[in-house]
This record gives structure tokens, sequence and C-alpha cells, in this order.
């Protein structure tokens, strides 16, 4: 069982550490707001994690494979979702203050986003789904499977607090407001490329003969 878990952690471990949108999401609410609403966000994500992990052991990646079109839509109303984010990145104008809370988002506009972006990602429950399957035995226990659930969502909570808190530093906030409208539309151009890349290689799938 020790094994299998140590397995699992080093698969998930190597793909948290990889950049990706969960990373940008978090350093620009932790630097241009309190901590608290980064933490917000990874409050969502996780949740979103948990979720995808624990459909994956509940066989859905499966239902991708044998219905694909479900999981194809799925990653489309992803990438919409991050070009409408992209969109209000690019358009964000000066530098949030005291006059100007709103550019700032609610924790709960922050937990939303942070659950939505990880609910519309089907492509976690495949990566959970291809883990699970790599490195569980044939019959795994109850007690094997609850324990790598419960140990993903772990890792994936200690990884994205860690970001809110490193990146929520008041140097960083200090760096980022001199540079806010430069970071935002930069932001805008990474979470646009993100979402077009999953639209585009979705629709590139459904068009192939093998989709």
């Amino acid at each position: 069982m020790l094994e299998t878990l140590i397995t699992i952690a080093v698969l998930h471990w190597a793909v948290l550490i990889l950049p990706g949108f969960n990373f940008l999401l978090i350093g620009q609410l932790a630097a241009a707001g309190k901590r608290s609403t980064a933490l917000a966000a990874v409050a969502g994500m996780t949740a979103g994690t948990l979720m995808w992990a624990i459909l994956a052991v509940a066989g859905v990646g499966i239902v991708f494979t044998a219905h694909p079109a479900i999981r194809q839509l799925a990653q489309v109303a992803g990438g919409l979702y991050l070009l409408q984010l992209a969109f209000r990145l690019w358009r964000s104008g000066k530098a949030p203050d005291a006059a100007s809370a709103a550019a700032v988002p609610t924790h709960a506009g922050a937990l939303r986003v942070g659950f939505i972006t990880s609910a519309l990602n089907p492509k976690i429950a495949l990566f959970y789904g291809s883990v699970f399957a790599t490195a569980f035995p044939a019959h795994p226990s109850n007690t094997l499977v609850g324990l790598a659930v419960a140990m993903v969502f772990l890792n994936s909570v200690v990884w994205h607090t860690g970001l809110a808190w490193a990146l929520s530093r008041p140097a960083v906030q200090r760096a980022y407001l001199r540079h806010f409208r430069a970071l935002n539309r930069g932001a805008g151009l990474l979470v646009g490329a993100i979402g077009l890349k999953l639209i585009a290689g979705t629709l590139l799938e459904f068009r192939s003969p093998g989709a």
C-alpha cells in the first residue's frame, strides 16, 4: 500500500509544480489583494480537484474514453470560460486602490472562479484516472482508494496554499502594483492562449477520424 501511495504522490507532485493556470490565478489574486482572497480561490480549486479525483476512482475516465463527445463539450466550455477571464484581465485599468476596491474579487467570487476553472477541466479526471490505473493493484481495497484520494487532495491544498502565502508577500504586492496593467495584460494573453489551445485541440480531435 505504501509503495502505491508513494508512486501516486510522486506523479502528482511532478504535475503540481509545473506552472499553469492555477499558478497564474493564485498569483494574480495574491499580489492584487488580500491573501484571504487567494486562499478562497485555493479552496475552490481544491474542491474541484477533490471532485475530479472522486469521479476518477468512480470510473468517469472510462466514460470520457467511451464517449469523447462528453469530454470535448466540457473542454470547449472550459476554454470559453478562460477566454472570458482573459478578456476581463486585458481590459483591466489602473491598479486598485482604496477608491477602487471592486477591482479585487470578493471571497465568494474568488471561490467561484477557482472551482469553475477546475470543474471545467476534465483532463484532471483523465490524469487521475491514468495515475490511479497505473499505480493501483488489480483489486485495490477501499482503504487504499480512500487514502489515495485524500492524499492528492492534501497535496493540492498544501501546494496551492503555499503559493498563496508566498505570492502575497508585501514585496510581491508592491512590484505587482507598479506594473499592474502590463502584468494583467500579460496574464490575459497567457490565459487566452491556454483557452484557445484547449478549444483548438478539442476541435482538431473532434475532426480527426478517430475522434
